[in-house]
Parts: C-alpha cells; sequence; structure tokens
C-alpha cells in the first residue's frame, strides 16, 4: 500500500466568481522511501498538491489517503492532531518562530505531543547533530544564515518521527553551496533512514538529485519519470 494516493483530486478556487482550475484530477502514488520532485512551471499546481497532501487545503473533490486512512474526510481538530504525527513540513520561508532559539524550534511540535522533557532534549540533539549545526543550538533564526535557518527547519520537521516530508521550494532562498548541503543532508537522511521527501520545486539541482520526477501542468500529472 502507497503511503501516499490522490485519487482523481481537483482544486477550484473561486467558484462562484471566476473559477481557477488549479487541479485537475490528479492521480498520484508515494511508495514509503522515495526522494519525489513535483515540478512544473508557475500555476501549475505544485504548490496546492503539496498542500492538499498535508491537509493544509482541501480538494474540491477526490479523495488522499495517507496509509490507508482518507484525510480529505477529517474534521479539523483530527487533521490538526494527524499533520503533528504524521507530516513533517519545509517551507520556502524556513516558518521558524523567531523568538525562539534553534533548540526550542525543533523542540516545538513535541512540547504539543507532551513528550517528556528527557525525550525532546535527546531528540533535539540528535537532529540538530543529523544535520551540521549543534553548535547553533542557542541561536535564534535571525543570528542564523539561510541555510541554517532551512537545516533548523529540516529538523524539525522530522521532529515528530513522521511519515513523510513534504518540502515547497524549500531551496528557492538559497545559495548554491547551501542548497548542495542541505539537498546532501535530505538525501543521506532518505538513504540511511528511509525518510520518505516530497518535493515541490522549480530548481533543476533539487530535480536532478530527485530519484522521480512528477511533471504537472495544468493541473495534471503529465509526466511520471523514475530514473
Amino acid at each position: 500500500m502507497p503511503i501516499i494516493k490522490t485519487t482523481q483530486v481537483t482544486k477550484v478556487y473561486n467558484p462562484d466568481t471566476i473559477p481557477v482550475h488549479a487541479l485537475a484530477g490528479v492521480d498520484l502514488e508515494i511508495e514509503a522511501g522515495e526522494f519525489t520532485a513535483i515540478v512544473g512551471p508557475s500555476g501549475s499546481g505544485k504548490t496546492t498538491l503539496l498542500n492538499i497532501i498535508g491537509g493544509l487545503d482541501q480538494p474540491t473533490s477526490g479523495s488522499i489517503e495517507v496509509g490507508g486512512q482518507d484525510i480529505s474526510k477529517f474534521s479539523d481538530s483530527e487533521m490538526i492532531d494527524f499533520r503533528q504525527k504524521n507530516i513533517g513540513f519545509v517551507f520556502q520561508a524556513y516558518n521558524l518562530i523567531p523568538v525562539l532559539t534553534a533548540e526550542e524550534n525543533v523542540e516545538f511540535v513535541m512540547l504539543l505531543q507532551k513528550r517528556s522533557k528527557a525525550e525532546r532534549q535527546a531528540r533535539v540533539k540528535e537532529l540538530l547533530e543529523s544535520v551540521g549545526i549543534a553548535d547553533k543550538w542557542d541561536k535564534r533564526p535571525n543570528q542564523l544564515s539561510g541555510g541554517q535557518q532551512q537545516r533548523v527547519a529540516v529538523a524539525r520537521a522530522l521532529a515528530s518521527k513522521p511519515t513523510f516530508v513534504l518540502a515547497d521550494e524549500p531551496t528557492a532562498n538559497l545559495d548554491s553551496k547551501s542548497t548542495a548541503n542541505l539537498l546532501d543532508i535530505m538525501a543521506r537522511l532518505n538513504q540511511e533512514e528511509g525518510i520518505t521527501f516530497v518535493f515541490s520545486t522549480h530548481d533543476q539541482r533539487v530535480i536532478d538529485r530527485a530519484r522521480r520526477v512528477v511533471t504537472l501542468v495544468d493541473g495534471q500529472v503529465d509526466t511520471d519519470v523514475y530514473k
């Protein structure tokens, strides 16, 4: 069974005025352990699809199964709980909490999950070491470079030991060196720990590293290529 399965997913914005068809019947399956890039021109529906898979948006029609559960039928409270336990997010704008240190940003989701202090501390230490910024544990976002902030974001995404990680244009604000370092980290986590990554991206550097490329055009899957 795939860990993610979308069936004829559509998304229409402004249906009662000037309809915008962001997705037009997307069928997609993601298996555990994939390192997949969803690509396509601006307006093709990449971010919309990731947001729907992650439960941040609802489809107009169709179903989204994660681990065999149709999350499109969840209530708001069920979806919040499901996201916290099963899905890690990495955003283009990092979305770190500015008043918290790197350590506290990574720890935050585990506080929501009411994990013990000892468990939180051990997991944060492990994750900051795995992304190569253990020495920055006490720095706030404004004291970190863009690449370092995105590493904190990756560590935070992994804190809850999610089923998979959704990364929306994670390298868009990074220089070439920071992008290469971040992709090295994600690829290692994918290969050594079996963490599933699904990217939406325009970045050829990400596309080159992906082992599967799904191309969206006008809200539909145009090509689906395994390397």
